[in-house]
């Protein structure tokens, strides 16, 4: 029986973005994919999503003093 780490409350929410999605983040922060944070493909968070190096990461986090956070990380392998 596998558990899936992604239900545990403790970890946030991570989803796959799409291509598009990709592009306006890349554009709404005047960046290049290569200089976002990167995580790798075998990161717990990641096992049970189809992921691809290079595929970008979508992490929502609760903060008590902000609400939610976004983040976001590429796909690397090491």
């Amino acid at each position: 029986m596998a558990i899936d780490v992604r239900d545990h409350k403790s970890v946030p929410k991570h989803e796959k973005m799409s291509e598009d999605e990709v592009e306006d983040l890349l554009e709404n922060f005047d960046t290049e994919k290569s200089k976002l944070p990167k995580i790798e493909r075998t990161d717990a968070a990641l096992k049970q999503m189809d992921v691809e190096e290079g595929d970008v990461i979508h992490i929502e986090r609760d903060s008590p003093t902000a609400g939610k956070t976004d983040y976001y990380r590429v796909v690397v392998d090491r």
